[in-house]
């Protein structure tokens, strides 16, 4: 066990478990891991006197997507990380598993109120330990898909059942994203936030309009010079005289999330003349196959990997971008999403959990299928009624920031009163 000491502010509940598949790393005398999550638990800790984490841990250079706990008395139990995805991985869990859970259950003993982040297999070995602790008080985080009718895992659909279940799983309040019929009492639809107020009280940026198709010179090649148009935010391009339809992509660049569809969509964009850039955030074991479409179409004057970025240069982006293109397969609450409304880049992605929901059916961007002619077609008719495109994004940035970090933690300390 390794303990870290740092200065406390609230005190709610003496000791507290968090029970995680998130790697956390050890730098310096210090915790880190990736960095929504530690800045969720900060929040947390706030109303704890104790914190401990179960986890995988590594001791691997800290990237710029980590970052360190803050202001809390940490201890972190090491577990091994563990999968079932193919002979070999399922062998070493028999071995693996039986530690694992016995480290669960000492630390769900030890604690006053235990925390459970799902889904996940370290998260599936926490819904079942915690069957042994009705009477103790329980938050269950389940940052995936709620929908019942979602195709999912296995082992995600006996996670749900388990924590639905009000007799397996007692004193809970299981939080989920979006408001899903049928549920049982341990459901509570809840949220994320990325951004504090003081952020949204910034004036280093401002809203650009879309160019205008009205006033093209050539039929497809956007030139018109940018207008002043939300009274909110407005940004302006000033670098050349020749204007673009800016396009972002953040997450991983995984099979999963689909990239390669956004990077398809400026492809076809380009090729009807529009002058358009897509800057993609992120990194993942697709990045061998977006660099040869990128290379095969020679998109390079078009289409920038950035790689893993810190949160401050992804928001500078976002400010600078029309468009966010994210269709990704599966979600929870999509923070880049929500993040790309607060600084109104109009989100374009895909039907998947709650997304309809934050976008507001429609009214606050556009939810689409993984067609590239189908989204292609939606840019246009924005680019053709801008009305419609600044009406849009002044409703996403006005919903998407009443989630504060300072509403958030609000939230949580009601959770554990």
């Amino acid at each position: 066990m390794y303990a870290f000491n740092y200065e406390n502010e609230k005190k709610v509940i003496m000791k507290f478990v968090i029970i995680s598949h998130v790697e956390h790393n050890f730098y310096e005398q210090k915790i880190y891991a990736y960095e929504p999550f530690v800045r969720e638990m900060n929040l947390w800790a706030k109303f704890v006197d104790e914190m401990l984490i179960v986890s995988p841990c590594t001791s691997k250079p800290i990237t710029s997507i980590e970052t360190d706990y803050k202001k809390i008395n940490l201890k972190i139990d090491k577990i091994e990380a563990f999968n079932i995805l193919n002979i070999k991985s399922i062998i070493k869990s028999f071995f693996v598993v039986p530690n694992v859970c016995f480290v669960i259950y000492k630390s769900m003993k030890w604690a006053d109120h235990i925390h459970l982040r799902c889904p996940g297999n370290v998260g599936m070995l926490g819904c079942i330990v915690q069957i042994i602790f009705p009477s103790k008080p329980k938050t269950i985080k389940y940052a995936g898909n709620w929908d019942p009718n979602s195709m999912q895992p296995l082992s995600y659909k006996i996670q749900k059942w388990i924590l639905n279940n009000t007799f397996l799983t007692k004193n809970a309040k299981v939080l989920v994203y979006g408001n899903w019929q049928n549920q049982t009492k341990n459901i509570i639809p809840f949220f994320t936030a990325s951004y504090s107020e003081n952020d949204f009280n910034e004036k280093n940026g401002i809203t650009m309009s879309l160019p205008s198709l009205k006033a093209v010179q050539n039929k497809h090649l956007i030139k018109e010079s940018c207008a002043h148009s939300l009274k909110c935010d407005s940004r302006i391009e000033s670098n050349s005289n020749e204007k673009e339809l800016k396009f972002i992509y953040v997450g991983a660049l995984s099979e999963g999330k689909q990239p390669l569809i956004s990077i398809k969509v400026v492809h076809a964009l380009k090729k009807k003349g529009f002058k358009v850039s897509l800057d993609i955030y992120g990194e993942g074991n697709e990045r061998e196959y977006i660099i040869n479409y990128i290379q095969k179409y020679s998109l390079e004057n078009v289409v920038t990997l950035y790689g893993n970025a810190s949160k401050k240069d992804v928001k500078e982006a976002y400010k600078k971008a029309h468009f966010l293109l994210f269709i990704s397969k599966s979600e929870g609450w999509p923070k880049v999403v929500a993040e790309a409304m607060s600084w109104a880049c109009l989100p374009i992605t895909s039907n998947v959990s709650c997304t309809p929901f934050m976008l507001g059916y429609g009214k606050r961007g556009s939810i689409v299928k993984p067609d590239v002619e189908e989204i292609v077609t939606i840019v246009e008719e924005y680019i053709s009624n801008e009305d419609k495109y600044h009406e849009q994004v002044k409703k996403a940035m006005d919903w998407s920031r009443q989630f504060t970090l300072e509403k958030f933690e609000e939230e949580i300390g009601k959770l554990l009163i």
